[in-house]
């Protein structure tokens, strides 16, 4: 029999989803260590911790299924006595915690997104108001994310984000300030700025698009070189970014801009408020005022009633489009969606079938563009030494979704967590190789 009275507690928070869900976790964990807890981020099983806090995703199948296999596992765990407590924050938990409360009874307690108080007294622990904007970061220490926004307006008929995360509130632009300053005393050289939408930061509490403003505070912030925006809406951008983004070397001339889909029905289904000619438009625009900007894109295939000529749509504007970066994906019917009421007629396999062809198609272009880079040499921060190389990305390269710049580690030193100019000297679809400049 465990005695658990000696035992100091120890909690482990367990992240799963986003860049979103990374932000709630830091901010967690620098509460629970301002009460004085000793709390570790998906510590090893070795010095796990008896306390575990799973923050979960709910945003499609494969996620939702990933974070209830976590929950499982760790019910399983606190039912043999590994650990003896277990509890359930995020997005997940938000939209089922009925189900889940009846259907995984061994979880001590669900919380939603926004009950960050009641779940920092379940683990015995108070919400201090003092703390804003302070984190326990768990990214390298040269980059961290700083959420900008919660909540999401937009009427997407696929997205059941509003359903977990709400309608959208801006955070103020001193308290981003703040915050930013304080990730800059840590070390912090590189912001990625999210949200679930980046292009609506402001309206609610300055009753205008204020991006550009809160871009040029945070660019004044002593320390902080890269500013990266990500999760931006083709609807509404606001253009004077653009203009920004051309003449203030801090802000990387990257943009994160989900479009989803470029067939005028399918966007129209989507609820989308835009069409083709738009959003080509919008593209062309971006190119224009910021000339060799990296353009990332997400796509869903599959949407119900997409049919064989919508996907030729899709492919021919990938092709002609040329996006630096991209991710596709399958449609994923989720209730209480606008699209639930649609019937999910395009079978799982021509789904699979579609995003691969799109990214075989993105893997060619990726090759292309990368070819270009050879001989050319780029500002990268280093991020961290893993094998036999240090792994840096340029400004054109956001972490853990695109390219690295790897450079041999048994030729050259180089110190993570700094900036090195970096020449290239070959180049595959998704990895750049160089050498000190």
């Amino acid at each position: 029999m465990r005695t658990k009275s000696l035992k100091k507690n120890k909690i482990n928070v367990i992240t799963l989803g986003c860049s979103k869900n990374i932000y709630d976790s830091e901010v967690l964990m620098g509460q629970l260590r301002a009460n004085g807890k000793e709390v570790e981020h998906e510590a090893p099983v070795d010095r796990e911790g008896n306390i575990i806090v799973i923050n979960t995703c709910g945003f499609i199948d494969n996620a939702k299924a990933e974070s209830v296999n976590m929950i499982l596992e760790y019910a399983d765990k606190k039912e043999k006595g590994l650990v003896d407590k277990v509890f359930v924050t995020g997005c997940l938990s938000e939209r089922y915690r009925p189900d889940l409360e009846k259907e995984i009874p061994n979880v001590d307690q669900f919380f939603g997104t926004t009950e960050l108080p009641q779940l920092l007294k379940a683990l015995g622990a108070d919400y201090k108001h003092e703390l804003l904007g302070e984190r326990l970061t768990t990214t390298p220490k040269n980059y961290a994310y700083l959420k900008i926004a919660e909540g999401c307006d937009r009427p997407c008929s696929f997205c059941a984000i509003p359903l977990m995360r709400g309608a959208h509130v801006s955070q103020p632009i001193e308290k981003l300030v703040k915050e930013a300053e304080g990730l800059a005393r840590d070390g912090v050289k590189e912001l990625i700025l999210i949200a679930q939408d980046l292009t609506y930061y402001g309206l609610d509490i300055y009753k205008k698009r204020n991006l550009a403003e809160l871009l040029e505070a945070l660019a004044k912030v002593e320390g902080i070189e890269w500013i990266r925006l990500h999760y931006a809406f083709p609807t509404g951008f606001p253009m004077d970014v653009l203009e920004l983004m051309k003449r203030e070397p801090k802000i990387c001339n990257y943009i994160d801009i989900p479009l989803q889909h470029i067939s005028d029905s399918i966007l129209k289904s989507m609820r989308r408020g835009t069409t083709q000619a738009k959003t080509t438009q919008l593209l062309k625009d971006f190119r224009a005022a910021v000339p060799g900007m990296a353009i990332r894109t997400t796509l869903i295939v599959g949407y119900p009633g997409e049919t064989q000529e919508d996907f030729e749509i899709l492919k021919n504007f990938v092709q002609e489009m040329k996006f630096d970066r991209m991710g596709c994906f399958a449609y994923s019917h989720e209730e209480n969606t606008h699209a639930y009421l649609l019937e999910d007629d395009v079978p799982d396999e021509i789904k699979q079938d579609r995003a691969n062809e799109i990214m075989e198609l993105q893997s060619q272009i990726s090759w292309d563009l990368n070819q270009e880079k050879i001989g050319q040499t780029f500002k990268c921060i280093i991020d961290r030494k893993e094998g036999g190389h240090f792994v840096g990305r340029t400004e054109f390269d956001s972490p853990d979704v695109d390219n690295e710049v790897l450079i041999d580690a048994s030729k050259y030193y180089l110190k993570t967590g700094d900036f090195a100019m970096i020449k290239i000297t070959d180049a595959t679809e998704f990895d750049l190789y160089g050498e000190p400049a």
